[in-house]
């Protein structure tokens, strides 16, 4: 696994949802019941009531990530608030960001945000295709970019998203992973052994949950002020939001 980096990024609570106790609920597929209990699923995204342990992940609070040799995390930093708000990982000139969010215990959001995102794209003259994926239905979508040389250009960029049991998994995968389905099986899987853990406090649905620096391994690097990240940030739970890179 390579090395820990932090770069900056912002998020935005909004209306308020009563507690609930996290309900037993599978992710990405429901558990087959055994004599001696419910078998763990095998393929996620999954919620911490679905494993016995953590596994081969690293424990980044809300989310438990899978790691793969070769892989590279950055944590997302809030700069006003220098909280942690995303992770993060990149293989291969592939890219993978993910985050996790506080959602209601009725009904999923994942439908609406890809509207949102969706109308985001167009209003910045892009385009988007909302096709079936290994997640369910997801967005390929085609963004206007400028090159550092001033060249007009257009950034992929695939919206992957699964609602569990009160919180929302969002990932975004950039690069070769965005267009090539065989670059894109490693980190898929990266997404797909997922852990979201939801703790039982109130949250304002689309809230981010909370994410901590890793405790184990090597200490995170600072990014240099200006240096621009391998994977872009997009706040697509934000009313109007932008599509900007961290920086």
């Amino acid at each position: 696994m390579g090395l820990f980096r932090r770069t900056a990024s912002k998020g935005t609570p909004q209306a308020s949802e009563p507690a609930e106790p996290p309900q037993e609920a599978a992710a990405g597929g429901e558990p087959a019941e055994e004599a001696g209990g419910p078998a763990e699923p095998t393929r996620g995204p999954f919620d911490a009531s679905q494993v016995s342990s953590m596994g081969p992940r690293v424990d980044l609070g809300a989310i438990w990530l899978p790691v793969l040799p070769g892989l590279e995390l950055r944590m997302e930093i809030d700069k006003r608030t220098q909280k942690v708000t995303g992770v993060s990982a990149t293989l291969g000139g592939s890219g993978l960001q993910v985050q996790a969010f506080a959602a209601p215990r009725t009904a999923g959001i994942w439908d609406e945000v890809r509207e949102e995102i969706a109308g985001s794209v167009a209003k910045q003259g892009g385009t988007v295709d909302d096709v079936p994926g290994p997640f369910g239905r997801e967005l390929i979508a085609r963004i206007p970019a400028t090159t550092s040389d001033g060249r007009q250009a257009v950034r992929p960029a695939r919206f992957v998203g699964v609602d569990g049991p009160r919180w929302f998994l969002r990932g975004v995968l950039t690069g070769k992973a965005a267009v090539d389905a065989e670059a894109a099986r490693a980190l898929e899987s990266v997404f797909a052994g997922v852990v979201v853990v939801r703790d039982g406090a109130p949250r304002p649905p689309r809230d981010l949950l909370t994410l901590t620096l890793p405790n184990q391994g090597r200490r995170p690097e600072t990014a240099t002020e200006g240096t621009e990240p391998r994977t872009p940030t997009f706040d697509p739970l934000t009313r109007g939001p932008e599509i900007t890179e961290i920086r």
